[in-house]
């Protein structure tokens, strides 16, 4: 009986061992490794997170990104404990994303080579997992994008917990809503062709045309908003008055506070007379009520009123 079991488990490890050899000979063509393959003994990374992915829908094997798999099933097969690793992890970001780039480099990775993520040495498995992914779309590290973004944007998150913010936190909106993270061809990786084309396509109405035209606001949103998020309404730089006087000189409407003697209802305050006004006339004070200026330039992004530079409604 012992002799029996002896040849029985003497012609398994043949078996085994006949069986490794053949996978080693034929790993050396094109696509002969198979998934089954490198779940003999990953069989976590495999079963368990490589077959919910989309690249297991692609039918391809662990050998497409991992490189050296003869080599490691050969040391392994051979008992040695110093095994080298085809993981990703190690390598360069270079060859991280030339792997990637293989076969995603059209849509809108066709720009990444000279982004800022690039040049950064940003790798494509910095943010994206092939197998630990939360985000099913587009397989990121974590459920959305904008956690993803804000491991290493920490002054955005920050931006995003002010009284003012774009619908990030709630869900609304994510960081690719306005950027592409692979774009090398905008400024801040914007995801138009301008910063003013990319905040039109939600707030359509500040597009105009109009015949009176705000020039800053034509410029850049960002003149006066911060699209992350700010302690002022309207994500606003600055409160009013003082957002406006970064430009506008507070000759005319002092914004400072109203005080007893120039408060409106209460006495005409005496100021220097123009020419052709006589000496013995007073002039009302020209202070902004409640200091703001849209209480009455209310079309501060445009206007078609017959009011011109006013900017009223």
């Amino acid at each position: 009986m012992r002799q029996l079991i002896s040849i029985l488990a003497l012609t398994l490890a043949l078996g085994a061992w006949s069986e490794g050899r053949a996978h080693a000979q034929a790993a050396s063509q094109p696509g002969a490794w198979s998934v089954s393959d490198c779940a003999t003994c990953h069989e976590k990374a495999v079963n368990t997170r490589f077959t919910q992915s989309s690249h297991s829908l692609r039918t391809q094997s662990c050998a497409t990104c991992h490189k050296g798999v003869n080599e490691h099933f050969q040391a392994v097969m051979d008992g040695k404990t110093d095994v080298p690793t085809p993981s990703l992890k190690p390598l360069k970001a270079a060859v991280v994303n030339a792997t990637c780039l293989t076969c995603h480099e059209k849509g809108t990775r066709t720009n990444w080579h000279g982004g800022s993520h690039d040049r950064r040495d940003v790798s494509c498995t910095s943010c994206h997992s092939v197998h630990d992914y939360k985000s099913a779309a587009s397989q990121l590290k974590t459920a959305n994008d904008f956690d993803t973004c804000f491991t290493c944007h920490k002054q955005m998150r920050a931006q995003f917990q002010r009284t003012s913010h774009h619908p990030l936190r709630e869900g609304k909106m994510q960081c690719s809503s306005c950027h592409n993270p692979h774009d090398s061809t905008q400024p801040k990786m914007i995801s138009a062709a301008s910063v003013n084309e990319k905040c039109y396509q939600c707030h359509t109405e500040k597009r105009g045309p109009f015949v009176w035209e705000h020039e800053p606001v034509r410029e850049s949103c960002v003149t006066c908003h911060n699209p992350h998020g700010s302690n002022h309404p309207r994500l606003t730089v600055a409160m009013q008055p003082y957002l406006c006087q970064r430009c506008h000189a507070n000759s005319g409407h002092p914004g400072t506070l109203y005080d007893k003697s120039n408060a409106i209802g209460g006495p005409v305050v005496a100021q220097a007379a123009p020419a052709g006004v006589t000496t013995t006339q007073t002039i009302v004070s020209q202070r902004i009520l409640s200091r703001g200026c849209m209480n009455c330039h209310q079309s501060i992004h445009g206007s078609n009123s017959p009011s011109g530079v006013a900017f009223g409604r």
